[in-house]
């Protein structure tokens, strides 16, 4: 992936409240992340990372996902609204939709997700609880390319985060945000910058 001289234009897909978008937005600001977000969009109409959007004089949508007929129509309709702002790199922010091929193939390998484990351990839903559950020392934050595999990518950053001995899902699950924060505009920035390829499951430099 080659990098283009002037701003990127991100596409940011959420279904809540925007907490890793607004990380997005304020590395923006402060000049951590060299891009603009061209478009917010989320499948719910009650997500509060809407108004966050727009509180930030950021273009935001929604396209309720039930409106379509199947996964792909969905994808497809995501995919025209993506190309209609000439996005380049796609960032699912708390986006709780499994994302298909029409929407993989239209961004090869410019599609990214934060997720709250140190993948591949405790992949899908619950990741904090599942990690309470089995009892770990250290659980995390991964940021990874997107496949048809679910949180399956190349990994391009981690972050650890100790498990303490009297922590809750919630209070597990709150400092991972603030490492989530932290992480996302960094690996976006990374995967921005170029100077990378996948070879089988691993981002490696170039």
């Amino acid at each position: 992936m080659t990098p283009d001289p002037i701003n990127r234009r991100l596409g940011v897909l959420i279904s809540g409240r925007g907490s890793n978008l607004q990380a997005l937005i304020d590395a923006i600001g402060d000049g951590r992340l060299n891009a603009t977000i061209a478009v917010v969009i989320s499948n719910r109409e009650d997500a509060a990372g809407l108004e966050r959007a727009r509180a930030a004089g950021i273009e935001a949508i929604c396209l309720p996902h039930r409106a379509w007929p199947t996964r792909d129509d969905y994808d497809r309709a995501l995919v025209r609204e993506l190309r209609a702002r000439d996005v380049d790199l796609v960032c699912l922010a708390g986006f709780m939709r499994l994302v298909g091929a029409p929407l993989i193939d239209a961004f090869p390998n410019a599609i990214l997700n934060v997720h709250p484990s140190l993948l591949p351990a405790f992949p899908g839903l619950d990741a904090q609880r599942q990690a309470i559950e089995h009892g770990v020392k250290v659980s995390g934050v991964t940021v990874h390319l997107v496949t048809a595999e679910l949180d399956g990518g190349p990994i391009i950053v981690q972050r650890v985060v100790p498990v303490l001995p009297n922590d809750t899902v919630e209070s597990l699950a709150a400092r991972i945000l603030e490492e989530e924060h932290r992480a996302y505009p960094e690996a976006v920035q990374m995967i921005l910058d170029g100077g990378w390829r996948v070879d089988g499951r691993r981002l490696v430099k170039v």
